[in-house]
Formats: C-alpha cells, structure tokens, sequence
C-alpha cells in the first residue's frame, strides 16, 4: 500500500466514475468525486456585477463543503493531484474551480480528460497532463452570466406581473416559443380537400402469368392530374373505366439507402424517444450509467464514450475494431472498401467523438445480464447504430411503369394529348440488405412500407382495369412537437448545445409551459401567455437567430478569438433598457386556479389544481391558512387482475406513468403498461394495451409464455 507522502489524487465528477476509475489505476492512486459544480454563482443574489466589468462572485456550493473538506485534506497529503473532471466546457470550469478552491496553480500541468471510462484511455490521461484550458472556462462563464442575467431579471418580474415560480431562460424562453408557436400553425391551418384515385390493374407477365397490382391516377390531357373535389374524382373514375390502357414506358433502376452517422447526444435522444419512449432526460440518466461504468463481472468498464458530443467523428482505432466485428460477423460484401466518413453539421463542436461502444468485444448479448433492462436496450441501440454507420448501403430495385390510355375524346389539333388518361405504379425490392441487416433508424410518424411486387413488363403491354376507388383526404397540419423533434428543431436551429438539451425540455415542462400527452408537447395557457410577453418586450431573447448567434459567439471564447467579458458588454446595454420598459409597461396578470370538483376534507373549500415538480396535484385554495393538497386520482376501466379493485393511473418520481391498484399497500399489484378489461382469449391472464410504431393499439396478454396479440381494430370487427 503506498503512504500517503507518495500517493496520487485523482478529482472526477462522479462517485460512480470515481469507483471505475480506482479499479483501473491500483495502488498509489485514490480517486475522489466533486460531485458535479462545488462553487456557483448565490441563488440569494445575482452575483454578476455589470457595474464592475461583470465580476462573478462565487461561493461554495450549500451541501459541498463536507465534500470539499475531505478532498482538501486528500490533497494536502496527496504528492500530485489530477482533476480529471468531464471533458467539456462545465468539466474544465469545475476543474478551474477546484484548482482555485486547493490553490493549484491552474497554468501548470494539473489536468487530465479522456473520453472513454477504460483502463487504456485513463492510463494514457496520465501521461498527457495539461494545464487548465482557460478559453473553455471562459465560455462557461459567459454563458453562466448570460443565463443568470436573463433568468434573475426576468424572472422577478414575471413573479410580480404573472405569477409567482414562474421563470424565464435564455434557451427555455426560445423552446416554449417553439412549442406555442406549432399550436398556432395548427389552430390557423385550413385544410384543404384533395383525392387519391386508384386502379387495380391487371396484366400478363412476360411468363404469361396474369398479375394483379394497384396503380395510381397520375395525368390527364398531359398534365399533371390534381383532383380537388367528389365531382372531379367521379369524373377521372369514368375516363379510367372508359380507357383501353397499355404500357407506355418502363423505367427501371437502382436505389441505395445510405447507413446514417453513429449517434448524437442529440441524435441519441430523438431515436431512444421513437425506439425506446424514452424521454430526453431518462435517455441522458440512463446512458450516463452506461459511460460512468457498469460492473460485467469481469470488472467494472464504461461501455460508451463521452455522451456530450454534437460530433459524429471517430477514431481511425475504432473504425478498424468495427471493421473487423463487420467482416467477421457479415463478411466482406457488408463492408466497404474505404470507411466511411460523415460530415458534422455546421458549428459542431469535435472535441469529442460520437458516441460509440469502447470495446466493440462487448457484445450487447454478451453483457446482457450485468445490465439493467433499460441499460441494455440503450446500449443495443448504441451498439448497433454504430456498427451500421461502417456497412455498405441497402440497394434496392426500382421500376416505374406508366399505363397510358384515352377515354374516346376526340383530339384536338392543338392538343394532341386531349382525351389521354395516365395511371402510374411504383415499385421497389430490395436486393441486398446491407447496413438494414443490423438497424434501421425510426421516424417520427412511421409510414407505410411501398409495394415491392415488381411487375415484368415491357412497353406496348396491355393492361386491364377492374375497379376504382376514389379516396378523399384532407392536408395535414404541422404535426406537434416530440421531445425528440422539438430536441431535432433547436439543434438545427444552432440553439442550446449538447448538454442543454434534456434539462430545457425537463423545465418548461415542470415550469408548467408546456404539457406532454402521449408523448406531443401542448402549450398550456400559461405557456401561451408568458411566450406573449416575453416576444412583447424582450424579443431578442426569445428570437431564434439571436439566440444562435449567441451560441456562436460562446464557441468563439473558447476557440480564443473572443474576450468573454467582450459578450456581457455587447448584450447588457439594450437588454437593461428591455427591463426598463417592461417594468414600466406590463400590467399586472390575474392568472386565476382551475377550480376542481374535489373538496378540500379540512377546511371545506373546492380545491384548485397546482403543478408541481411531478405534474398536475390538488390544493386547498385557503394556502397558507389551509395546507391540504391531495394527488389527482384517474381511475382506468380495468379492475385490478389481483383482488378486482380499481385501478389507478398514477405518475412515479421519474415523470413516468404507471398503474397501480387502489388498495395499495394491501395490494401491491402494479403495471408500467396499461391493463384493460379482457382477460386474454387462450390463456385467461389479464391483457394489456401497447401502440405499434405505425401507430395500432394493440392488446398483448401478459402472461410472458402466451403470445396472443390482438390489434384493436381486428378485436372490434369481431364484436361486431
């Protein structure tokens, strides 16, 4: 055991990461955790002085001091110590803060980072100390006094004209607007009527085999057919039926689909909302765990690399491992013969790689069993997203056949396309798998696969008509916003990074300006009306360009090309004069409780509905005479599959809805899918109701060893 004269301090983030990372060094090393930040700006005050070249006042953290004791002492006794705190601006920044807090000399070599929790990549952190980057520190003070600023004028003022708890943020402000302005494209959106008319079609095949597919209306007259009403639909119905039809053109061809980069911290989050339902911030929660270290049983190893990265770059290392795990495992025609290479969006920050397995001998399967279930899943998605990226693209075969017909009008001298009608019918089959042998990437709103009956035709063909449907639809609005797409729309849109992200979402949604249902974002009234005010008076900090060229301006700093103190001076001036207005304009708001049906059991009056932290609750209006608060209770039709009670839909710490019986604790039956009525048709268990990608509701039976599976639509054509 080595003496603590010559024993080395390593300072990291996380206990978590502290644990793994002991295990990799051995003896002569102790690795302590900060915790995350041990000194902030107050919360009593705003601590950035404008009058003072914007001094940052800075005290510990409530709740670090015991922490910062013990690392102090450690590194008294300590020979050498290394902050090894996250490699990213807030990482650098608390290293800085704990150099100041040990009184180490932050411009001599202290700091070490690696980008992957593996015996390798740390022990090679060692050999490469550095000194404190002081232009990422410098970013992360700007932006910290940027946000402060913002937040602690602002906010006060919404709590005196508005209400009280309410908050503003430079980056919540601009996604809130985002969220409130989709629900107003969608209430002004007109609908407008048009029509699909299709014709089951019917041929012989070049083996003279009849065959039998749909096609659909595409010209008539020679111009390109758009029907727009009932009438215009019958019409086009009657010259189809009317026409002899052959083939008129034949147009075959080859489509490839392209593998998309690895992962994201963004991309991450929209594709573990559509795969896994998970929301932003469990995707962040749970693939920390998977970088910080999971225990294998071989011992403990962070199975991805950094997870705050806008980077899709990767190590020449890494392409080889995945290389050799695709010949091996697929063989040569899946693996191209040069990498493939992925170009970041504009301003992405490649500090980091993207976030891709450490060890690609770590199979998903093979590390199953040491993993939570969400753990796992998260990781299979990783794992395989990234395996993908390095294949060869899916091909496809393609044909376009166009059937040209004339329904018997006599041909005009000058339109010798008068009378012609015009069906056309697409196809594609695909030939060779490719990269979709391993992951195919989710949409939002998942379509229907195309047909992929390839009809062998020639041109000169004849093709028969046995039947017309004509089918009415309407345009669609803007779909609302998803996590994921809202996350897709401010990463686009060059706002927030990385990191801000999962924590944004996370608050304008406990800030009660925005409410998820079924997985879309609503604005709430009180959503649409602080949006109003804040474009009303403080229209620069809610405008998108704005707040992107702020985040341009911050990677600046830390490329060095600009002071930071160079920001706060540019956009303090005419933001004070906003404050000054609004202070003097904004009318007091009266934002009235929902009143509830529910009576308050203490002190007799009808109590209102408050969110909270965990959502929506009950609450005596009389507060602070009367302090009574219930939960909001939601029965669901399904009686308890234990003892027959009722069913509750409640909501558990993690903002996650669950279903649980009424009579708990006696009952401890609970569900994270929602029972329902039936009792499952072969095994008598009780059924549950889940939604497919393309959108079916389903009833699954619950028990694990009986597999039926009912669609609702099949269950209510045979009540019917």
């Amino acid at each position: 055991m080595a003496t603590a004269s010559n024993q080395k301090l390593v300072i990291v983030e996380s206990p978590a990461k502290a644990k793994t990372i002991e295990k990799f060094l051995g003896k002569g090393y102790k690795v302590e955790a900060s915790q995350g930040h041990v000194r902030d700006l107050p919360k009593s005050q705003l601590g950035v002085d404008p009058k003072n070249d914007f001094e940052m006042k800075y005290i510990t953290i409530r709740g670090r001091g015991e922490i910062l004791a013990k690392i102090k002492k450690d590194a008294k006794a300590a020979s050498k110590v290394y902050l090894a705190t996250d490699p990213d601006r807030e990482g650098e920044a608390i290293s800085w803060h704990l150099a100041q807090t040990l009184d180490i000399d932050p411009t001599k070599p202290c700091r070490i980072e690696f980008h992957e929790i593996t015996k390798k990549a740390v022990k090679e952190a060692i050999d490469h100390v550095r000194a404190v980057d002081m232009d990422r520190v410098d970013a992360q003070q700007a932006r910290r006094a940027l946000d402060r600023l913002v937040g602690y004028k602002i906010s006060p003022l919404l709590w005196a004209k508005v209400k009280k708890g309410l908050s503003a943020g430079r980056v919540q402000s601009v996604a809130t607007k985002l969220v409130v302005q989709r629900e107003e494209e969608i209430e002004n959106f007109i609908p407008e009527e048009f029509w699909d008319v299709i014709a089951d079609t019917a041929a012989l095949s070049a083996r003279g085999k009849k065959i039998v597919f749909q096609s659909k209306l595409s010209s008539l007259d020679g111009k390109k057919a758009v029907i727009r009403s009932a009438e215009e639909a019958a019409e086009a119905k009657r010259r189809i039926l009317a026409s002899q039809f052959t083939v008129s053109a034949v147009k075959r061809g080859e489509k490839l689909s392209r593998p998309q980069p690895p992962f994201t911290t963004s991309s991450l989050q929209q594709e573990a909302s559509r795969k896994l339902n998970f929301s932003t911030a469990r995707t962040m929660q749970v693939v920390q765990q998977l970088y910080e270290g999971v225990d294998i049983g071989k011992g403990t190893v962070g199975l991805v690399t950094y997870i705050r990265t806008d980077s899709v770059r990767i190590s020449s290392e890494a392409i080889d491992a995945v290389r050799k795990q695709i010949l091996d495992n697929y063989g040569e025609e899946y693996c191209p013969q040069k990498p493939n290479e992925y170009k970041g969006r504009k301003n992405a920050q490649d500090a980091h790689e993207a976030i891709r397995p450490t060890d690609m001998t770590l199979h998903p399967e093979n590390v199953k069993a040491s993993l939570t279930r969400e753990q796992y899943n998260l990781y299979r998605l990783i794992y395989t997203r990234f395996v993908a990226s390095q294949m060869k693209p899916a091909v496809y075969e393609t044909v376009t056949l166009d059937f040209t017909g004339h329904d018997g009008k006599k041909i005009a001298a000058k339109n010798t396309d008068a009378g012609t009608v015009q069906l056309r019918y697409y196809g594609e089959h695909m030939t060779f798998a490719g990269y979709r042998a391993v992951y195919i990437e989710s949409q939002d709103d998942e379509t229907e696969e195309p047909e992929t009956m390839m009809p062998d035709l020639k041109e000169g063909d004849s093709v028969t008509v046995s039947k017309v449907d004509t089918v009415q639809h309407f345009t669609q609005p803007p779909a609302r916003f998803t996590e994921a797409s809202l996350v897709k729309t401010l990463e686009e849109k060059g706002i927030g990074r990385p990191s801000t992200y999962a924590p944004t979402i996370t608050t304008i949604i406990s800030r009660g300006y925005v409410s998820r249902e079924k997985k879309r974002l609503y604005p709430t009234e009180l959503g649409k009306m602080v949006t109003a005010m804040m474009l009303e008076y403080f229209a620069p900090i809610v405008d998108t360009e704005f707040t992107a060229s702020l985040e341009t301006k911050l990677d600046d700093v830390e490329e060095g090309t600009v002071r930071w103190r160079a920001i706060l001076e540019e956009f303090y001036p005419p933001f004070e004069k906003m404050l000054e207005v609004a202070e003097k304009q904004i009318e007091k708001v009266e934002v009235k409780d929902e009143v509830s049906d529910v009576k308050c059991d203490k002190c007799g009056a009808m109590m209102v509905y408050k969110m909270g932290r965990y959502g929506k609750f009950l609450a005596c209006p009389n507060f602070p005479t009367c302090r009574n608060t219930k939960p909001i209770v939601t029965y669901i039709e399904a009686p308890c599959p234990k003892c027959g009670a009722r069913l509750m839909e409640k909501t558990s710490r993690k903002n996650r809805k669950f279903y649980g019986c009424e009579r708990y604790p006696e009952c401890d039956f609970v569900s994270w899918e929602m029972p329902v009525k039936d009792k499952c048709p072969q095994c008598g268990s009780y059924m549950i109701e889940k939604r497919t990608k393309k959108g079916e509701r389903v009833h699954l039976c619950a028990n694990e060893k009986c597999h039926f599976k009912e669609t609702l639509q099949e269950k209510e054509e045979h009540d019917e």
